[in-house]
């Protein structure tokens, strides 16, 4: 079955895609989409268990050939993205994905994420009360965007004055991450890919002359039975770490407070009682989904509700639609800061669950929590406009008064 209704480069649809989404769930479990020659699956349990089926992979290169697998090799000017991307976590299996995960968890450990706290807080605190002095401003770019950055360079111990490199490198790299993106696009993440490898290279290479107490000292002498990380392997795991750390956290941040202030009973009620801080970010993050889609490949035939899905397709999960089905969530187009029972998928599941989750739920707590103590008569100064990216969908800017 097509599906019409699946709009992604739609100005319209990027700023709300649910009514769609309630209709590819009544339509069925699984659709073709031919502009992008995939399968989207709509609904909560599916997604959910398909995120754990060890049928579908991240990468199909652990098993097979490009031409194995009926798919074209990526053209060659595009090699420094694949190889930064290909030997990330997020792109891999078992068995480089066991060892790597490993290894990574050893230096990031719940113990890193509760030392960092203090210093989420310090920053939280900084940034919110730069804007209140100013009466305001725009919330993306003066609180939301350089708080996970200022906290993933502080674990990585780069100097404050690169930190304005991050997050330019990071909006290149993650351009790809979008649905069949553009030459321009794919030149960007390569420039930005080649930039920010070459300086963490150089970054090691100072770190295991000089180890501190950073993250990458820490990648650096993590050892598991004799084995480690490669340089390669460290680099890539550092730009996920600001990749997949950032920009979750930045979009949920912004699409939150814009959630909030079109829900103005809800806002009144979390101004009131800041205990509700912890299940308002869970539903904040259910209710409009930073990250909508994840992709998987299909390593061997699946069925899925009748429909039998060949080896060599890609899944795309819907996860702005699985966080809305109402098969598992009651009343899922009501925002409801008090809500205890959320499975939502925002992190993913299975062995690609997010490491940075624990460290996401502290700077959302963070940065929630001083805008609603030092700002709590802030107020929407202009409708926003979204980015015209689906998959990670984000505001251009929030524009709020004091």
């Amino acid at each position: 079955m097509d599906a019409p209704v699946f709009a992604p480069w739609s100005p319209d649809f990027t700023a709300d895609p649910y009514p769609a989404y309630a209709e590819l769930r009544d339509r069925g479990r699984v659709h073709w989409f031919e502009p992008t020659r995939q399968w989207l699956v709509p609904h909560h349990a599916d997604v959910s268990a398909l995120l754990r089926d060890r049928r579908l992979g991240r990468t199909y290169l652990h098993r097979f050939t490009h031409e194995e697998f009926g798919r074209t090799p990526p053209p060659p000017e595009h090699e420094p993205f694949h190889t930064l991307n290909d030997n990330g976590l997020l792109d891999l299996e078992a068995p480089d994905h066991t060892r790597i995960r490993r290894l990574v968890t050893k230096a990031f450990t719940p113990r890193t994420v509760q030392a960092l706290e203090p210093t989420v807080r310090r920053l939280a605190a900084e940034l919110v009360g730069g804007l209140v002095k100013n009466g305001g401003g725009d919330l993306l770019a003066d609180v939301a965007e350089p708080l996970p950055v200022a906290v993933i360079a502080e674990m990585l111990g780069i100097p404050e004055s690169d930190r304005g490199l991050l997050r330019p490198w990071s909006a290149a790299i993650c351009g790809m991450f979008e649905l069949n993106p553009s030459e321009e696009t794919a030149a960007r993440a390569v420039r930005a890919s080649l930039e920010f490898s070459a300086y963490l290279r150089e970054l090691i290479t100072e770190r295991r002359a000089e180890p501190g107490s950073d993250l990458v000292s820490a990648l650096i002498s993590a050892h598991d039975e004799g084995e480690t990380l490669s340089e390669q392997e460290m680099v890539s795991t550092c730009v996920l770490l600001l990749n997949a750390g950032h920009e979750a956290t930045v979009n949920t941040t912004a699409n939150g407070w814009w959630t909030l202030f079109r829900h103005p009973g809800e806002l009144a009620g979390l101004r009131a009682d800041h205990s509700l801080l912890s299940t308002a970010v869970e539903e904040l993050m259910r209710y409009d989904t930073p990250l909508q889609m994840f992709e998987r490949w299909v390593l061997d035939d699946i069925e899925i509700g009748g429909t039998v899905v060949p080896r060599g397709s890609e899944l795309a999960l819907l996860f702005g639609s699985a966080n809305r089905d109402p098969a598992r969530f009651e009343r899922p187009a009501e925002l409801d800061l008090r809500r205890a029972d959320n499975p939502h998928v925002t992190f993913g599941a299975g062995i690609h669950y997010c490491l940075g989750a624990p460290l996401a739920r502290v700077e959302l707590a963070a940065s929630f929590g001083e805008l609603l103590r030092q700002a709590p008569t802030m107020r929407l100064a202009a409708e926003p406009e979204w980015k015209p990216g689906y998959v990670i969908r984000g505001l251009r800017e929030l524009r709020v008064e004091l």
